[in-house]
């Protein structure tokens, strides 16, 4: 099942939306500083042909800005009216009864095992051999048919023969 993640934790969301902002508010900032000084200068009877077109540049500057920053709000809203509009999937939640004390019940329904004759047809007839590891075995149970016993060598050192 693909999860997809919600809009408020999507960090690159956020990160669109902050840099959107900040444009829009660089961009008012060098609109506005650029607009006093020309009209700073305009009003000065000394002023330069230079001074009024490099104010003129950086208010296109921070105007690009502006329009970058108003783009990427725009954009961020309709990433948020895109994802509010995708339907979620249904998830089903189990709800616990706290008031029962009934602790036979069994927590949640198994798989029917296959049946025998349903195994025998689909399989060659082979022993089954379930063990639990858990299981220990006493002291005085002879081992195992594979097994190889353990002899000591002349140092007292236990070997494999």
């Amino acid at each position: 099942m693909q999860t997809r993640p919600r809009l408020v934790t999507s960090i690159p969301f956020w990160v669109l939306l902050v840099l959107s902002l900040a444009s829009v508010i660089g961009g008012l900032v060098i609109v506005f500083q650029q607009i006093a000084a020309m009209q700073a200068v305009l009003n000065d009877p000394n002023a330069t042909v230079v001074t009024v077109y490099v104010a003129q540049s950086w208010a296109i500057v921070g105007a690009a800005l502006l329009g970058a920053g108003a783009l990427g709000i725009l954009t961020t809203l309709a990433v948020a009216a895109v994802v509010s509009t995708r339907p979620r999937p249904d998830v089903s939640v189990e709800t616990i009864d706290w008031t029962s004390d009934d602790e036979s019940a069994p927590e949640a329904p198994f798989a029917a095992a296959p049946t025998v004759a349903a195994a025998a047809t689909t399989a060659p007839a082979a022993p089954l051999v379930l063990e639990d590891a858990d299981v220990e075995t006493p002291s005085d149970a002879p081992a195992p048919a594979e097994a190889v016993p353990f002899e000591k060598d002349a140092d007292g050192d236990p070997t494999r023969s």
